[in-house]
């Protein structure tokens, strides 16, 4: 039996670069090996963006989401796509676990400060910082094995093994405790962070040719370098990472590589090659994507099925929970199915 695995996005807009190195290219080889669950978790885009005009833009991000997911080899026949706001056995699961963590632990989690910063909160609301409470809820409910997560969230899933371990302990052995691998990153194309839409440093996947070119054309380089026959440094270059994530041509890259820094060839020509190179890796994407678009039903399908295939799982989940923690259970609300209520008698 293949071991579960769990990872997602926010569907706060459109896939990159950096998402494809750091997640989307080991999903579409983890696909083959694990049992995996791929999260959209748009009820966590409102711990720091809960206004109505971001959540009225859900819909449209979700849908494009799936596209991508799609267009770049995820296989909706053996991974299970779903929205998290779908499976409400997700709340019910969250409530639960709330109440076997304590505040001081949840504010020890370096992460919520830098969320609260970054969306420039004055305060931190209550759903920021239950966060990780809700991640542990996303991972637990389909007893997930592996996590891949970004370095940023490990402290995260720290919690969620904290959590399992205390429910097993508590109650019942019903939680594997969950393992984590931890996702790469691809520096921006302004060379300062990571790869990110709020940053504005971003090739997208859905970015057409001449949207490449121009955002490579004025990528970042070596600040020290002049002129072209100026010797440059090609170590935590970004024009050099970019050619090491996307082109299949090692000689090209070595030789590239040899002459930059003996000053023998100019930015202008590396960053050519460069377009050249992510613009082979993304047309490939962008025909298979139009392809996609075609079937107005598609998206809502791999959808439909990705969340009653999830639903599944979470009743099976919240059933043991029930019945691990002894509240009522599933089968006892069935029980009571057709019997009138009898006045002044309270909920067992």
């Amino acid at each position: 039996m293949k071991k579960r695995l769990l990872t997602g996005d926010r569907p706060t807009g459109a896939l990159h670069l950096g998402h494809y190195v750091g997640s989307l290219a080991n999903r579409i080889t983890a696909q083959e090996e694990y049992e995996c669950f791929f999260i959209i978790a748009d009820i966590h885009t409102l711990t720091t963006r809960p206004q109505k005009k971001h959540i009225s833009d859900l819909k449209e991000n979700i849908h494009k989401m799936v596209l991508e997911y799609l267009s770049v080899g995820i296989n909706p026949d053996k991974s299970t796509i779903f929205v998290q706001s779908l499976i409400p056995e997700t709340f019910e699961l969250n409530t639960i676990l709330e109440m076997l963590v304590s505040v001081p632990r949840l504010e020890r989690i370096p992460s919520l400060k830098e969320m609260t910063i970054a969306a420039d909160l004055k305060t931190q609301p209550f759903g920021l910082l239950g966060y990780p409470v809700m991640m542990a809820a996303d991972i637990l409910l389909p007893r997930a094995e592996l996590v891949p997560v970004g370095a940023d969230n490990r402290a995260n899933l720290e919690l969620a093994r904290e959590l399992a371990r205390r429910f097993n302990r508590m109650y019942d052995a019903i939680f594997p405790i969950p393992d984590f691998q931890i996702e790469g990153t691809l520096i921006g194309t302004d060379g300062q962070a990571k790869m990110s839409k709020s940053l504005d440093n971003a090739i997208f996947l859905t970015d057409d040719a001449p949207a490449v070119e121009h955002k490579v054309m004025s990528m970042f380089t070596d600040p020290n370098r002049l002129s072209a026959d100026t010797p440059g440094r090609v170590e935590g270059n970004p024009v050099f990472l970019y050619h090491d994530a996307f082109n299949s041509d090692h000689d090209e890259i070595a030789e590239l590589k040899e002459r930059y820094r003996g000053g023998k060839v100019g930015d202008v020509d590396v960053k050519k090659k460069l377009v050249r190179v992510l613009n082979d890796f993304l047309d490939p994407i962008r025909e298979r994507r139009n392809q996609l678009e075609g079937d107005p039903d598609l998206v809502n399908d791999v959808l439909a099925h990705g969340i009653h295939r999830m639903r599944l799982e979470a009743q099976e989940t919240i059933l043991m929970v029930r019945e691990a923690m002894d509240l009522p259970s599933y089968a006892y609300a069935k029980a009571l199915q057709g019997v009138e209520p009898v006045r002044g008698l309270a909920l067992v």
